[in-house]
């Protein structure tokens, strides 16, 4: 099973990024334990970390014209708001699912609340750090068998 994950605008900055919220993990070791349980279970995971709505949207469509099984997307704070992003996931014939390490709907910026991409996602992970993640592989790997 080949799976693009797309990490959205700063999580590059995880470890320094508001640690009292984020935790003090950073990016790289959310990569090694992707990493680590793709190993364990066979599967193809090619990670990307971008700052850019656009890149976000090209990812999208490159997911689309390679022919991944599925998506795993944190689009960050880019949730919030991306309509342009909704449309790329709407656009595309592969499975999305919505990822992130806290649960925006907890959190108490209320715009954080909504997510514009949901309606379009398979499936929402929040609030289990690098388990949201996990959660979210253990998912594709159910549905597949």
């Amino acid at each position: 099973m080949r799976i693009l994950i797309i990490n959205g605008p700063s999580l590059n900055l995880l470890g320094v990024r508001e640690p009292e919220i984020y935790g003090h993990n950073t990016y790289l070791d959310l990569e090694s334990t992707l990493n680590r349980f793709a190993k364990e279970n066979k599967l193809e995971l090619d990670i990307h970390q971008t700052n850019y709505e656009g890149i976000v949207i090209d990812l999208l469509q490159h997911a689309h014209h390679k022919n991944y099984d599925a998506v795993l997307l944190n689009a960050a704070a880019l949730s919030h708001y991306s309509y342009a992003i909704y449309d790329a996931i709407k656009s595309i014939r592969i499975p999305v699912i919505e990822v992130h390490l806290t649960n925006p709907k907890n959190r108490p910026e209320t715009f954080r609340h909504i997510s514009v991409i949901e309606p379009v996602c398979i499936k929402t992970f929040s609030g289990e750090g690098f388990n949201s993640y996990i959660n979210a592989l253990r998912y594709l790997l159910e549905a597949k068998s």
